[in-house]
């Protein structure tokens, strides 16, 4: 409860501003915006939620104060004119009504910018592409720079007359500010190039031109990547020497990592520690004597109290954990830790959907980012048995929901444990937050009176019928795939044997010597399972090599674990061979077709078949054959219906409230 984190509900005022709490929910890009740069409902309604789920204050995501050339993503809102600012006092008026306090993040893409999408070649501080493949920018002329410092000024004062409490300025992530920061990007000659002074000289104009428009009392935050993880790119020691030109006038420092380069630090990878980059924000803290908000896979109550505590941050900055559970605030506040649902970093609906595929983002855990939990005010009209066959995460979410409208619910699980596939993966000591979600709902299953659970327990068709389902529900999930290869049956999974599909990896985990120098892996197929077992053996020192047939490796990741398996990979020197396809398996090696046609055995000390997964459905034509007549509702979800992903599986599980209301059991 509240006193068990008397940290984190300590209120704190800056200049004029009072913050209930220091919770901060860091700005994301949502692509929730209207075409025109407005806006929506749905994504006030969105920012709604974590207000009042507890947030002390939300910064809203960037809005851009120079269209066209200044714009990021597919619909980032804009605060470049006046007509955006009806809407806008809109949002501060529903979020203060809430009680949160609201800011807003200002800010322009430069060379971040995409000509298809503004029309016009992007702008920076020099002709440097702000990520690799991207497009080369045009150096802009001082009389542009100043043009664009008055710009954001125009957009603070904006901000300010709409109703927000403060304003950031985004100097960091590869934005038009971080490009001038940067030695990566600024490679100019000018009074902006070259030293310390001059690169952060564009920051301390637009600083001051925002203070000259907001007035001395309204809090100005500074949001900066403190150390951009890139070699020949700031470190922490030079942020907090280019930090002296234009700290004067800033309020908070909003104290981030990562460039466009290095997302995996910026966009937290799932394997780092809750709280990792607070070290960043002490030593600006300890330098400049200013608040400083700390961020990082903090998903926790313990570990944001503990930071507070130690005194490395005055505010704690959530962002994918409150897209996760918008709730998680009045959660810990008010004794519920244990219903927190917490973020498990995977960056899929999020980052994956917005970066990766320029879509409205989703969360793997929460299927409803929207609306919230709108649907357990909803409750069934008249007896409703439903029974879950499968106790995956898919299984698990359908069962939750129905009991949660009043169903009397049955989950049937095989395994003597719940949890399926993820369960399975999270063993991997890369992705054991993988392991919070199955937890958190079998937490959820526990508190429900009217859901009953067994395990160990075949779902035969006496059985079943006993149980009187108005609803079955099939959630029987995957296998790994095993393609008719010459040797492959025989080979894979053999006792005594050292090929071995993930499944057989996981169950061989204990065995395997941490320092595996001098070994030779080698994986069959490159995508997310596969790389996995990459990111298993390669830090062990291994010689690993990954064998795809297709002509990439790493075909469907979001971007953030893009970018950090294909960094890990350069770290310790993993064989990429795309293109190549396995003709033979043998005891020691497989036996493979070179993208030049060449055949050659390739030989290996432990063999790992990860070639996807196929749907399992091993009752499926029996639920069909004894329920077939339709009386009774067969939903056939998750992987068991088409191998995917968790997210999709999570939301089909909530969706059996449309079978029940196309049923007639709510309405």
């Amino acid at each position: 409860m509240k006193k068990d984190y008397p940290n984190i509900f300590e209120p704190i005022t800056v200049k004029r501003t009072t913050f209930k709490n220091r919770v901060v929910m860091t700005p994301m890009g949502t692509n929730y915006g209207e075409p025109d740069g407005q806006m929506s409902y749905q994504h006030i309604n969105y920012y709604r939620l974590r207000a009042r789920g507890g947030v002390g204050l939300i910064i809203v995501e960037n809005a851009n104060v120079d269209y066209p050339t200044g714009s990021n993503g597919t619909s980032q809102i804009r605060i470049d004119h006046d007509s955006y600012m009806p809407r806008f006092y809109k949002l501060t008026e529903v979020l203060h009504d809430e009680g949160a306090m609201v800011a807003i993040q200002i800010n322009h893409a430069g060379a971040s910018a995409s000509s298809a999408r503004t029309g016009v070649q992007p702008v920076s501080s020099s002709n440097i592409p702000s990520k690799d493949g991207g497009e080369t920018p045009r150096p802009l002329e001082k009389d542009e720079i100043e043009a664009i410092v008055k710009k954001y000024g125009e957009a603070a004062k904006r901000a300010m007359t709409a109703g927000f409490d403060a304003v950031e300025v985004h100097c960091g992530h590869s934005y038009l500010i971080s490009q001038f920061l940067s030695p990566i990007y600024n490679k100019r000659t000018d009074e902006f190039g070259g030293s310390a002074e001059n690169r952060a000289r564009f920051a301390k104009m637009v600083i001051e031109e925002v203070r000259n428009q907001v007035g001395p009392f309204f809090p100005i935050i500074c949001r900066i990547s403190a150390d951009e993880m890139l070699e020949g790119g700031n470190t922490l020691e030079d942020c907090l020497e280019y930090l002296q030109y234009f700290e004067k006038e800033v309020d908070i420092f909003n104290v981030s990592a990562g460039l466009n380069q290095s997302l995996q630090y910026q966009i937290d990878s799932n394997c780092y520690a809750d709280g990792w980059r607070s070290y960043m924000a002490k030593a600006v803290k300890e330098k400049y004597g200013k608040p400083v908000i700390t961020m990082g896979n903090i998903r926790s109550p313990k570990v944001a109290n503990d930071i507070l505590d130690k005194g490395d941050a005055d505010f704690i900055g959530i962002g994918r954990g409150l897209i996760a559970d918008p709730d998680w605030v009045n959660k810990a506040e008010f004794g519920c830790e244990d219903d927190i649902r917490k973020c498990i970093s995977c960056n899929i609906g999020c980052a994956g959907n917005r970066i990766g595929n320029n879509r409205p983002i989703r969360c793997t855990v929460n299927p409803a980012v929207l609306v919230g939990d709108e649907y357990k005010k909803l409750k069934v009209n008249k007896d409703c048995n439903v029974v879950v066959i499968g106790g995956g995460t898919t299984g698990m979410e359908a069962a939750c929901t129905a009991a949660e409208v009043g169903c009397t619910t049955f989950l049937v699980e095989k395994a003597d444990h719940l949890g399926g596939l993820a369960v399975e993966i999270s063993k991997f000591p890369d992705k054991n937050r993988l392991r919070d979600f199955p937890d958190y709902l079998q937490r959820r299953m526990a508190k429900l009176h009217n859901l009953h659970t067994f395990l160990s327990t075949e779902p035969t068709a006496e059985f079943i019928k006993s149980l009187n389902p108005d609803i079955i529900v099939n959630s029987t999930g995957s296998l790994p795939l095993i393609l008719p290869i010459p040797g492959l049956k025989e080979n894979v999974n053999a006792e005594g044997g050292k090929i071995h599909t993930v499944l057989g990896i996981i169950n061989n985990l204990p065995n395997y010597p941490e320092d595996m120098t001098g070994k030779k892996a080698v994986v069959i197929g490159g995508g997310a399972v596969g790389l996995d077992v990459v990111e298993y053996f390669a830090p062990k020192g291994a010689d690993t090599t990954v064998i795809e047939m297709m002509p990439f490796i790493g075909a469907g990741l979001d971007p953030i674990t893009k970018v950090s398996i294909a960094d890990l990979m350069k770290k310790y020197n993993v064989h990429q061979r795309p293109s190549t396809a396995l003709q033979e398996v043998r005891p020691d090696c497989f036996v493979v077709k070179n993208p030049d046609g060449s055949i050659e055995e390739v030989d290996f000390d432990y063999g790992c078949i990860c070639m996807g997964l196929k749907s399992n459905n091993p009752v499926l034509d029996m639920l069909n054959e004894e329920f077939g007549d339709g009386s009774v509702e067969i939903m056939n979800i998750g992987d068991s219906k088409r191998q995917r992903r968790i997210i999709d599986g999570t939301l089909e599980g909530r969706n059996i409230i449309k079978v029940l209301e196309k049923r007639g059991f709510i309405g």
